[in-house]
């Protein structure tokens, strides 16, 4: 029975958690389609944060790599007075990385709902 108890209380305490980040992710970050991703990307700084052989593989136009293994290093070549786009293979990273800028100061933080592998658009490849 007391095993029951605990396994309840560590399920519940697991659902919490889950609905805090998701509201926490939602507050700090704007998710966007594709549609208003591309609107507004090119006024903004565009930062792919996956590894750069994934970079290499095909990443949108115009984009600068700094995967997330990386972030705290070259946070400093991310300006805080411009908006951000943010964006991964799938939107793990890109939510990730939000999270980490938004601690450090950063505000107008926006990521491609879905990521890279959802992106239509134009994609430059290094070969």
């Amino acid at each position: 029975m007391n095993s029951l108890i605990t396994l309840l209380i560590i399920i519940v305490a697991v659902i919490i958690y889950s609905v805090f980040t998701f509201f926490y992710q939602k507050r700090i970050v704007k998710t966007v389609t594709e549609e208003e991703f591309r609107a507004g990307y090119r006024k903004a700084q565009l930062i792919d944060v996956r590894e750069a052989n994934e970079f290499d593989g095909g990443h949108i136009l115009g984009a600068r790599n700094i995967p997330m293994s990386q972030m705290k290093m070259r946070m400093n070549e991310i300006r805080k007075d411009m908006p951000v786009y943010l964006y991964c293979q799938s939107g793990m990273r890109s939510s990730r990385a939000a999270q980490f800028l938004h601690r450090k100061g950063y505000r107008d933080l926006t990521q491609l709902q879905g990521g890279f592998k959802k992106w239509s658009g134009k994609v430059k490849s290094k070969k």
